[in-house]
């Protein structure tokens, strides 16, 4: 690899940027590209825009801070990790519980969503063969319905999707993770170009989606959209499921973790605003509403693709970037469960990643059936996709993510946190009144909409 630290352990990230890019991967993905452009559409545009910015600051890059500065401190997996500090600590080994839900919370999430990122990849096929050209809008809803009731169908893309993530995963920190990531990256921000590029001077719309995106209407600024850009910014930084803290456990002890964890912020949220300037341009110039909800891109988008001139292609690189960013997160939620397998059971990585991931391929057979010869099958009133889908986004990832911020502003010893942050005393302790205060009680926020 080109520029390797010869100094770096085969445990840590070779370079600064390395890490930057694995925790970018993290949180660019699916909840980018898929999830803000249809909720930021379902609740109106900048209003919303401008909370969940708000929530990344106040709480996203604390939270990645800490979970950072967790990880990094043991330099283990993050149940080791926490196991290593209660310990050194003193108190209850119940706290361990955090780094339990987290990778439980990784692994459920994987299961949905690469069924998920299944559905891009069949789709990039599909528009690359030029399937899609010239079909109506019915006809793109007829397709989807096809696709979601093909147990078959699903279960190949989502077979192909897993093998992609066991692939790259199993390579290791450095052959593995980190050639993915220095490919995989890359591509992705060039994709975004050019879909922003084409946005902007080939729809004729781009202006309306702009001010869709930043016109602040205060009659959009609800307790719902409130409380949705509260558990966007959870989902689409990775927080609460204990990812960062295993990818801390790599970085190395130069590197500074406020500035990553901005850096990382800085590159999700902008992600994040471009697939919407991507997105609702397209759909205004094809006289769609931006508020189609989960199907604004497999349907909505989808028909502006069938019936514009190129669309194929366009849609074919669209899609691409949504399968390449989904790669990019799944390889981090499978990374909690990884490193305590391999830690615990001194597994090599390449059977333990095919361990996890084709357990996660099973589970998520459940996801897949929930569309079509399970769909009667429900718990709580919810199929297993909606179950799983709503008790990761609504309970888990804000619950993990509180517990995180409980433990590291009130349990940790300051002078850990204070060494591992290297922050000057007034900013700590602006960090550490976030994470001990403004964290939780949004979190709890959260969780009591989601339970009433």
């Amino acid at each position: 690899m080109s520029g390797q630290n010869p100094t770096a352990s085969k445990n840590t990230w070779n370079n600064r940027w390395t890490f930057i890019l694995a925790a970018a991967g993290s949180a660019i993905g699916l909840g980018n590209i898929w999830k803000f452009p249809y909720i930021a559409g379902q609740y109106g545009g900048g209003a919303f825009v401008l909370m969940y910015i708000l929530f990344i600051v106040m709480i996203g890059v604390p939270l990645l801070m800490a979970e950072a500065a967790i990880g990094r401190s043991a330099r283990l997996s993050p149940l080791n990790a926490m196991r290593k500090l209660t310990s050194e600590l003193g108190i209850t080994r119940a706290w361990n519980g955090i780094a339990w839900m987290g990778m439980l919370t990784g692994f459920v999430i994987l299961t949905f969503y690469s069924v998920i990122a299944g559905w891009s990849l069949s789709y990039a096929f599909e528009l690359l063969s030029g399937h899609f050209s010239g079909m109506s809008p019915a006809d793109v809803v007829n397709e989807f319905d096809g696709l979601v009731m093909s147990a078959s169908r699903q279960t190949f893309w989502h077979t192909i999707f897993m093998g992609l993530t066991i692939f790259v995963t199993a390579g290791g920190i450095h052959k593995g993770l980190e050639k993915g990531l220095q490919v995989m990256m890359p591509t992705l921000f060039l994709l975004l170009i050019i879909m922003l590029g084409y946005s902007m001077f080939a729809t004729g719309e781009f202006m309306r989606g702009f001010h869709f995106m930043f016109d602040f209407n205060f009659s959009n600024l609800t307790g719902a959209a409130v409380v949705a850009a509260m558990g966007q910014a959870f989902f689409t930084l990775s927080l609460g499921m204990c990812t960062l803290m295993a990818y801390g456990a790599y970085m190395p002890a130069n590197n500074s973790i406020p500035r990553t964890a901005l850096n990382v912020a800085f590159l999700d949220t902008l992600m994040a605003i471009i697939s919407g300037l991507i997105v609702f341009p397209i759909v205004y110039a094809h006289g769609m509403e931006p508020s189609a909800g989960p199907g604004l891109l497999f349907i909505s988008l989808t028909s502006a693709f069938a019936s514009m001139s190129g669309g194929s292609l366009v849609g074919f690189i669209f899609f691409a970037l949504v399968g390449i960013a989904a790669l990019s997160s799944a390889i981090s939620l499978i990374e909690p469960s990884l490193a305590w397998v391999t830690e615990r059971f001194s597994m090599s990585r390449a059977t333990a990643t095919i361990l996890i991931g084709g357990l996660v391929w099973f589970v998520g057979l459940a996801n897949v059936l929930s569309f079509n010869h399970w769909s009667e099958v429900k718990i709580l009133g919810r199929g297993f996709f909606d179950l799983f889908a709503d008790a990761t986004d609504l309970i888990l990832l804000p619950l993990g993510g509180a517990l995180t911020a409980i433990f590291a502003g009130w349990v940790m010893k300051r002078s850990v946190l204070s060494n591992e942050l290297s922050l000057d005393t007034g900013m700590f302790n602006i960090w550490l009144a976030l994470i001990r205060i403004v964290v939780p009680a949004s979190v709890l926020l959260v969780l009591i909409s989601a339970l009433t």
